[in-house]
């Protein structure tokens, strides 16, 4: 029974987020299932959901993650024949896409870091790492 409640808990925000999702889709593609986690992490932080009610089937989900991806790779072998045409094109993308993330989160993190080390140094704690 405990682990239905759980299901019941993930499926609802699955379906919030879907719903949500619809509602907004004049204005920006989100899929539910993104707008869901969000949701869901949104009432785990505020503490709407405790983290024991979702606990076990979301660690199942994570832990066999690689099942739930089965479908789409068959999805895109079903269709190897359109992907030879634009694969050059998918790979310059990918690159991009990959070396842009990697800046943008790189320059996010040292200015997280940056303001975490002017905390420190503002509030006269010393650092124990061997950064610092």
């Amino acid at each position: 029974m405990k682990i239905i409640k759980q299901l019941f808990w993930i499926f609802l925000f699955s379906l919030l987020g879907e719903g949500v999702s619809i509602l907004i889709s004049n204005f920006v593609a989100i899929p539910g299932s993104v707008i869901g986690m969000i949701l869901l992490f949104i009432a785990l932080h505020f503490e709407w959901i405790k983290l024991s009610q979702v606990d076990e089937v979301g660690t199942w989900l994570t832990d066999n993650m690689a099942i739930l991806f089965v479908p789409a790779g068959v999805g895109l072998m079903t269709n190897f024949e359109l992907l030879g045409d634009v694969w050059f094109q998918l790979l310059i993308i990918m690159v991009v896409t990959v070396s842009i993330m990697m800046c943008f989160v790189g320059t996010l993190v040292q200015k997280i870091m940056g303001k975490a080390g002017q905390k420190v140094k503002k509030t006269g704690i010393e650092r124990t790492d061997n950064n610092g």
